[in-house]
């Protein structure tokens, strides 16, 4: 019986490891999106995410596509002017570059612009240096404005205002006004609470009330703003190396960058999980809404729910016969920065409108053949 057994189960087992294997080769292997060129001269203004978008249908993949190349293994050495041809290594598709060259002992022309990057920072910049998420109780125990030399109730760049409590002299700050505190939807939980930065300035004189001069302002500061240091690190050159987005937990949009109802290709979300959760930045999901629910009426038909009476409503949400149609694919982002609950991504890809609540997972790359 034994003998037997094993000679029903081994070739099964077998056949399980190279199914799993053959998947696996799928997923790696990487398809050349249709009508591909097979060179392209980087431009100014394009960007690593651009470029990709030209040869694969899923550019966040544009690692694979350049990684084993030891030409391109720093992307920041691409630059406008610079020519990427597409050949084949090993059976497997890749880039390489051939730098513009003038005819003449000078060689390689160096470009006066930078590296090309991987998004366009221009869209992200403001909220990598504005934008916070931090605990709403800390935010309220920070140090608050309480006026300032000026009569006016706001306060601009080269103002002098008041803070109450001893600052360092010298200091670096930055003045944040609260915004709005995020909740996820699922369980309730407060994730944190916008700050977002009206002005900068240096502590020049440290007291129980200290004084700031204000040296940028990016919106108007007043009396109730609060003190917090300077997010050195939202400062610093940024790079994003995309790759699919890995959580053990569902995550879902939380919130539009500037409170709007649909968002759509390079606008800006928070996502409701962080670094807590694992997210960093380069990560992208996949932003589906969930199908629609199909009821059957008297007469046996499916009904969705733009068609449903109000009974056929009711019955919907407690019958067991109704259908959950599958999940729609919207888009996907890429996330930028994180915090420790929250994170900011933005949209890259975006076939219908993406809203609150729409939920995040792993982008997938495509089968051979679809």
């Amino acid at each position: 019986m034994d003998g037997l057994m094993k000679r029903i189960f081994l070739p099964l087992m077998l056949g399980g490891a190279l199914l799993v294997q053959s998947a696996a080769g799928v997923a790696d292997t990487l398809t050349l999106k249709a009508g591909h060129p097979d060179t392209y001269l980087v431009k100014k203004g394009d960007t690593l995410w651009d470029i990709s978008a030209h040869f694969l249908d899923d550019p966040w993949r544009w690692p694979t596509l350049w990684g084993a190349n030891p030409q391109i293994a720093n992307p920041h050495l691409i630059y406008p002017g610079d020519r990427l041809t597409l050949v084949f290594i090993n059976g497997e598709p890749r880039l390489v570059v051939k730098p513009l060259v003038r005819q003449s002992p000078q060689g390689r022309i160096q470009p006066k612009t930078g590296a090309v990057p991987v998004v366009d920072l221009a869209l992200i910049r403001p909220y990598l240096i504005q934008n916070r998420v931090v605990a709403p109780d800390w935010l309220a125990s920070q140090p608050v404005v309480l006026g300032g030399e000026s009569p006016s109730r706001h306060h601009i760049a080269g103002d002098i205002i008041y803070v109450q409590g001893a600052l360092t002299a010298g200091t670096k700050v930055g003045l944040y006004t609260g915004g709005r505190v995020f909740s996820r939807q699922q369980d309730g939980e407060v994730l944190g609470q916008e700050a977002i930065l009206t002005a900068a300035g240096q502590v020049v004189s440290s007291g129980e009330i200290s004084k700031v001069k204000l040296l940028t302002s990016y919106r108007e500061s007043k009396a109730g703003n609060r003190i917090l240091s300077i997010d050195d690190s939202a400062l610093l050159p940024i790079y994003f190396m995309p790759r699919a987005a890995q959580v053990s937990t569902p995550a879902h949009v939380l919130a539009s960058g500037i409170d709007i109802r649909e968002m759509g290709k390079l606008d800006v979300v928070y996502l409701d999980r962080g670094a807590i959760d694992g997210v960093t930045a380069g990560d992208v999901f996949a932003v589906h809404r969930p199908g629609d629910t199909v009821v059957f009426n008297h007469d046996n038909q499916p009904v969705s729910s733009l068609e449903r009476s109000r009974y056929e409503n009711m019955l919907a949400a407690v019958s067991d016969t109704s259908i959950q149609l599958p999940p729609i694919y919207h888009g996907q982002i890429m996330v930028f920065k994180t915090f420790e609950r929250t994170s900011l991504g933005l949209i890259m890809v975006n076939e219908r409108p993406v809203r609150v609540h729409d939920k995040l997972s792993s982008p997938q790359p495509p089968l051979l053949g679809e």
